[in-house]
């Protein structure tokens, strides 16, 4: 089945911004749009609203006049239900209530043509349940766009339970229709991006709460060596703290309180003591006029070594040797069969984080992942109270000399970037395994969602097939809540054999 021709009118329900977008989405795409809105005089707010939003993509050269003008001609909007009964789709952009979702949908269906598509734009509540109290469930559908709709590419083309494959079609091809880039995926909590994206907040926090960095730093470290566009605790400033914290509770709550999703207690009294980000001035950081942003915290300058040893292959750091040589200083090379550690001077080492703590092998500073160590602007180093004073100035170093501000943070096994991206990759084997999305639309919602440098599957073949497992597994020695345990979909993938390498069983 084929996009909706674009005579066929298009009705938005609800609009807040996300409804307003959706219907501005729909009408430069060149469909006749109609807006309503349960409150009186609401709709046509939204429709002097979207005209001038038209308007300034005129004065930007995004849209011309003429195309302005006939884009208004064809928004029109509605004072009651009934004056959608010709539509061909209707979204749903209305309070995040299951109650008030079903009531609607089940008003519309009594106006509407059996082969109307409908659609909802919910992103925490379950598609199924909504499409539930339908007589048509077939051709009800989740169109989760992401906000601000007009800008961000990514749809979500959700499939309940009992939605029929040709209207899923039907809804995928419509939106790639109006410029946007869809992904299918199956009704689960979070659906694709909201699940997978969990870790990025929860494991910042995490290290937070263990008291292992300041949140300026953490979120440093994740934009300048993980290459993320922005730390957790600024973005979740950004989205609001009240918003961030009910996704999280919700999608936990949804998988019957899975450990793997459990929410912050230091966002939720962040969210209890009204501080809510930007908009409320005060959340992780003090927005307010002329408030200072806190600083990351950054060794001191210290002298490199006069030379390295390097034990074995440093996997995913591997490009760290021609970078130290460039820079100047020694690199000996001994076979390890063992080794993947860097020995310094003194005698301490100096290790890829890998789940394991500073403190477990008394003179060992471990290093943070980056996802590309040349580019990384920004090196985390983790040292215990046991790690010799020499050591870690020689790791600090060694680092400066690279031309990387260098991080110290507590013995985090895991650190920051390392332990996030592990645990991101994990949820995305999980979900492809469960039927949630293909490979290649989880790394393209991943990106395109909540533009990550790398999709996670992306991620995890650049770092090797056991890399995720092999450092989710050592955190869940040291944490057995169930919180770091490898899933089997991972567990699967770390131990098969590499299809490039023929069968090696």
């Amino acid at each position: 089945m084929t996009a909706l021709d674009l005579s066929s009118p298009v009705a938005v329900v609800g609009t807040g911004t996300m409804g307003q977008g959706i219907a501005q989405v729909a009408l430069v795409a060149g469909h006749p749009v109609r807006l309503y809105d349960a409150l009186p005089g609401r709709a046509g707010q939204a429709a002097d609203a979207i005209g001038a939003r038209l308007d300034r993509l005129v004065e930007k050269e995004r849209l011309t006049a003429a195309d302005r003008d006939a884009a208004r001609a064809r928004l029109l909007p509605a004072e009651t239900l009934a004056e959608l009964a010709d539509c061909a789709l209707v979204v749903e952009a209305v309070l995040e209530r299951l109650d008030v979702k079903q009531e609607l949908f089940r008003a519309l269906e009594e106006i509407v043509d059996d082969d109307c598509l409908l659609a909802t734009n919910t992103s925490s509540l379950s598609v199924t349940a909504i499409g539930g109290a339908l007589r048509v469930p077939g051709r009800f559908v989740g169109l989760h766009f992401f906000n601000p709709a007009p800008l961000l590419p990514l749809v979500e083309v959700v499939s309940g339970f009992a939605t029929d494959v040709t209207y899923a079609t039907r809804a995928y091809e419509t939106a790639r229709a109006w410029g946007k880039t869809p992904v299918a995926c199956a009704d689960t909590p979070g659906f694709i991006v909201n699940r997978i994206a969990r870790p990025f907040y929860a494991e910042a926090f995490a290290v937070y709460e263990a008291q292992g960095a300041d949140p300026a730093t953490i979120d440093a470290v994740l934009r300048e060596s993980g290459g993320f566009r922005m730390g957790a605790f600024e973005l979740t400033d950004l989205i609001g703290q009240d918003v961030n914290e009910s996704v999280t509770r919700s999608v936990w709550e949804s998988f019957f309180q899975d450990v793997r999703f459990t929410p912050s207690l230091a966002q939720r009294r962040l969210v209890e003591s009204g501080r809510l980000g930007r908009k409320t001035g005060q959340g992780w950081y003090d927005h307010g006029d002329g408030a200072e942003r806190p600083e990351p915290d950054t060794a001191e300058q210290r002298q490199p070594p006069a030379y390295v040893v390097a034990e074995g292959d440093l996997g995913p750091a591997c490009d760290l040797l021609p970078m130290i040589r460039e820079a100047g200083v020694q690199v000996r090379e001994e076979d390890e069969d063992n080794g993947t550690r860097l020995v310094l001077p003194s005698g301490g080492q100096l290790a890829l984080a890998d789940g394991q703590t500073s403190v477990e092998f008394r003179d060992v500073v471990y290093f943070d992942l980056a996802l590309d160590y040349r580019k990384a602007t920004r090196i985390a180093l983790s040292a215990s109270q046991d790690t010799a004073p020499q050591t870690l100035a020689e790791a600090i170093g060694l680092f400066q000399a690279l031309g990387k501000k260098v991080t110290v943070i507590g013995d985090v096994p895991g650190m920051i970037v390392a332990r996030t991206v592990a645990r991101i990759i994990d949820l995305a084997h999980d979900a492809v395994a469960k039927g949630v999305a293909t490979e290649e639309d989880i790394d393209t919602a991943m990106r395109l969602g909540v533009n990550y440098p790398l999709g996670p599957f992306e991620w995890s073949r650049r770092l090797g097939r056991s890399w995720a497992y092999a450092l989710l597994d050592d955190l869940h020695l040291r944490d057995p809540s169930g919180r770091y345990a490898p899933s089997l979909a991972l567990y699967r993938h770390a131990h098969a054999s590499d299809p490039r390498e023929g069968n090696t069983s």
